[in-house]
């Protein structure tokens, strides 16, 4: 293998391998329409052969037409490594440092066959969350990569490595951008027609950013979330019995399963993808199935009697399981809906093959038939919520979308420009305070991929939050650390890891500090046995400015704004991330968010330890900041003791607060 993962330096392969046939065997990414002009298309061709040497642009040219014309994208099929793509130990990479190897460790871990959604097409999660647009440009990233020294750094723009520029040793070593265009052309009918050209590119959260770590991230953020909602709706802190209604087992909301288990309810989770709602049985994280509503009623009601931890899955719609007897308490929804017309959210009644047909030979029809699917789901999900249950949006844009098919969502209709649903977004009722309090989803990925490494960062991250129990800390920052030691103590046992030895968890800046420099020591003293990349979710107390997801609950007018991401970004690069991202997109749509990432390379360094403490401050404070400054009295009460602890951290405060 080392010899193949040395072929990485070398860029496009010349000459060129044979052109072979799209596997059939594995998930591959639905047609994308983009209703491309005929001069537009022979741009999208032009700009795909620029990566080649003129001597093969006669045999590439018909190639590329047919891949767009079949697929709707030129994905470069014939440029597909002929190697097992995984997070290999960082030993293994050819490189001239070892941050760009930790870079590449990353990278491979997105392309993961157990990691990505569609990895033939690049797409690591979310139905079109790319971290390149076409084959190329993996091989000429994975060059720069190879050749990247201390002193310089590489740029890239939606996919495409734009080459490396001198800088410093302190300086990011890659820059990342995804889909920033200009604001007035964010709409999706842009956004099809520019990735179709290969100019722009959906990142989503973290496969454009390098740094998704398989459905764990999720999981344990559904996890939180779910328990949560237990606490706040039903008042319960045991939800044994209790049951979730969801949808959704693709990349992201594979995790649902899993989640509903280790919070102790019954989670029912429908999927129309029967192929999804298999991998997901075959992983053990969906412990039951059935395509029987029938017979899917008589286990809801078995599991509901024996207080039972279970996730049951349903092959079909979930609109099948909104009407008649209320046997759930919990409610919400998380395909794909910031992707509607384009394989994230299927109609009812049309099978997912016609479904698929339709979406390419018709999409107006199409869009037609999953409007009235929204519009009957909103229907039923009233009726059970009068009847008792409690409903939440989960940032999948859902409302949004539900909104523009016309549902009746809105608290007031006189404003589309109002966060304001009938229904409230998780963040709004049940994550946004503790966002406040500068709680998030810290990660990080043993580069090393051995899974007594993961084990010891997961023994050094409980030690530490112990530590932080033992101060003197209100009771709503106890009540975090509380979850999310139990989290990382029962971990291992949950078997989380898909693809890298990765682990995540939700600390506060002091906690995120702490833990980032205890792993840094343990690499130094030979504990850990090679350099761990920490990162964190987009999804976070100030990476994203996200109106329908992480900033709904911000009400003082700002919600529609977007400096805070742009700033984090600019702030973590300068204050010592080994690799920033800022995107257009994510979550919830492109032109819905901007949001920022990071991955800072932890290697036992005392440069390392210095740089964990100022980059996480500012990527934790810039954001407690904002929401005190928007009236968030669990943000005003975190910036107060940021600021006591800190002497060189001094914010003038507002003297009123809107919510509490």
């Amino acid at each position: 293998m080392l010899s193949k993962l040395k072929e990485l330096s070398g860029g496009i392969p010349d000459p060129l391998p044979e052109l072979r046939q799209r596997d059939t065997s594995i998930p591959h990414a639905p047609f994308r329409n983009s209703n491309l002009s005929e001069e537009e298309k022979k741009a999208t061709i032009r700009n795909a052969l620029r990566y080649f040497a003129p001597k093969h642009h006669a045999l590439l040219s018909p190639e590329f037409a047919h891949e767009l014309k079949t697929y709707g994208h030129i994905y470069m099929y014939r440029l597909l490594p002929d190697f097992e793509i995984k997070a290999y130990h960082i030993d293994m990479f050819p490189c001239k440092c070892k941050h760009a190897a930790a870079i590449m460790v990353m990278i491979m871990n997105n392309l993961d066959h157990a990691v990505a959604q569609f990895p033939h097409e690049l797409v690591t999660y979310g139905g079109n969350g790319q971290i390149f647009s076409n084959w190329a440009q993996f091989w000429l990233t994975m060059r720069y990569l190879s050749k990247l020294s201390e002193e310089q750094t590489l740029v890239m723009c939606s996919g495409h490595p734009h080459g490396l520029f001198p800088s410093s040793s302190a300086a990011p070593r890659v820059v990342i951008t995804n889909g920033m265009v200009i604001p007035n052309y964010s709409k999706q009918s842009d956004y099809d027609r520019m990735f179709a050209m290969g100019v722009s590119m959906y990142g989503q959260m973290t496969a454009g950013s390098y740094c998704y770590i398989g459905p764990q991230g999720i999981v344990h953020g559904t996890t939180i979330t779910v328990m949560n909602a237990g606490r706040k709706y039903l008042g319960l802190e045991d939800l044994g019995g209790k049951v979730l209604l969801t949808s959704g087992l693709g990349g992201m909301s594979g995790a649902q399963a899993k989640a509903a288990t280790i919070a102790g309810c019954v989670g029912v989770i429908a999927e129309v993808d029967e192929s999804a709602l298999n991998k997901r049985y075959k992983q053990g994280w969906l412990m039951q199935k059935t395509s029987d509503l029938d017979e899917l009623i008589e286990m809801i009601r078995e599991a509901r009697k024996m207080r039972k931890a279970v996730s049951i899955g349903y092959h079909g719609n979930v609109i099948h399981l909104t009407s008649g007897e209320l046997l759930v308490e919990l409610g919400s929804d998380q395909t794909s809906l910031h992707n509607p017309y384009n394989g994230g959210y299927y109609p009812v009644g049309i099978s997912l093959a016609d479904s698929q047909r339709l979406m390419k030979d018709d999409p107006p029809k199409f869009k037609e038939e999953v409007q009235a699917s929204l519009r009957r789901q909103v229907t039923a999900i009233s009726k059970l919520s009068e009847a008792g249950l409690y409903f939440w949006d989960y940032g999948n844009a859902f409302l949004h979308e539900a909104r523009l098919a016309g549902c009746d969502v809105m608290l007031d209709d006189s404003s589309s420009a109002t966060t304001q649903f009938k229904y409230p977004s998780y963040v709004q009722h049940i994550m946004g305070d503790i966002f406040s309090l500068g709680f998030g989803p810290f990660r990080w990925v043993c580069t090393s991929g051995l899974p007594e490494d993961l084990s010891k960062t997961d023994e050094i991250a409980a030690q530490v939050i112990q530590g932080l129990m033992k101060e003197n800390i209100p009771d709503s920052v106890m009540q975090q650390y509380s979850d999310n030691l139990k989290w990382i103590q029962s971990a291992c046992e949950h078997q989380l890891v898909v693809g890298s030895q990765a682990r995540i968890l939700y600390s506060d800046h002091q906690g995120r500090v702490k833990i980032a420099q205890a792993f840094n020591e343990a690499i130094r003293e030979g504990k850990i046995t090679a350099p761990i990349v920490i990162s964190r979710d987009h999804h976070d107390v100030s990476g994203t400015d996200s109106p329908y997801r992480e900033t709904s609950n911000i009400y003082d007018g700002s919600a529609f704004c977007a400096d805070m991401a742009v700033q984090n970004c600019i702030g973590d690069s300068f204050r010592g991330a080994t690799w920033v991202a800022l995107h257009n997109g994510g979550g919830v749509g492109w032109g819905e968010v901007v949001n920022g990432g990071f991955g800072l390379v932890l290697d036992g360094t005392h440069s390392a330890e210095v740089k964990a403490g100022s980059m996480l401050g500012w990527d934790v404070n810039n954001g407690v900041t904002r929401r005190a400054w928007a009236g968030n009295a669990n943000a005003l009460d975190a910036i107060t003791l940021a600021m006591a602890a800190d002497p060189n951290l001094e914010v003038t405060l507002p003297n009123y607060v809107h919510n509490d």
